[in-house]
């Protein structure tokens, strides 16, 4: 059972953020270290920017450390154990919107993942909650600023 503490990611997301982690904390903190000790030798910090924007850089990488640590701990990696006719993590969907004849593809991921413009949908947005669990053929509503729209699964693989 997944906990709402917990964020779904795929292995490859996984990966990924663990492989920015250890890049932030070795790589990044040494430049980053060795920046500040060139501006600190510039000599009055009160009126040094390039003290400040090497502190403000120090800042903003610590809490990109922070958040990628909490994720890697509450990471959950899903695993291909998806059913192939039901949506549902992993799935690659094709729907076609009522009365239209484009289809749009999709691959339903964690919200960390998301990124339309690689067609990769959370499967916390509407669309893609709408679409969990659903099987090919299964007309589905949603709301969009736009209103109700409704669509059909073309396929589901």
């Amino acid at each position: 059972m997944i906990t709402e503490q917990e964020t779904m990611v795929s292995q490859e997301k996984f990966d990924e953020m663990v492989k920015e982690l250890e890049t932030l904390k070795t790589v990044r903190r040494t430049e980053i270290a060795k920046n500040l000790e060139y501006a600190r030798s510039l000599g009055d910090l009160s009126e040094n920017a390039e003290y400040q924007e090497a502190r403000d850089l120090q800042a903003a990488t610590e809490e990109r450390i922070r958040r990628l640590e909490d994720l890697v701990k509450r990471a959950h990696i899903l695993t291909d154990g998806k059913k192939k006719d039901i949506v549902g993590f992993g799935s690659t969907v094709i729907i076609k919107k009522d009365g239209g004849s484009d289809t749009h593809e999709y691959i339903i991921v964690g919200s960390e993942e998301a990124d339309m413009r690689a067609h990769k949908l959370s499967h916390v947005s509407p669309l893609g909650a709408a679409l969990m669990g659903k099987k090919k053929h299964d007309v589905f509503t949603f709301e969009t600023p736009n209103g109700k729209q409704t669509y059909t699964i073309e396929k589901v693989a």
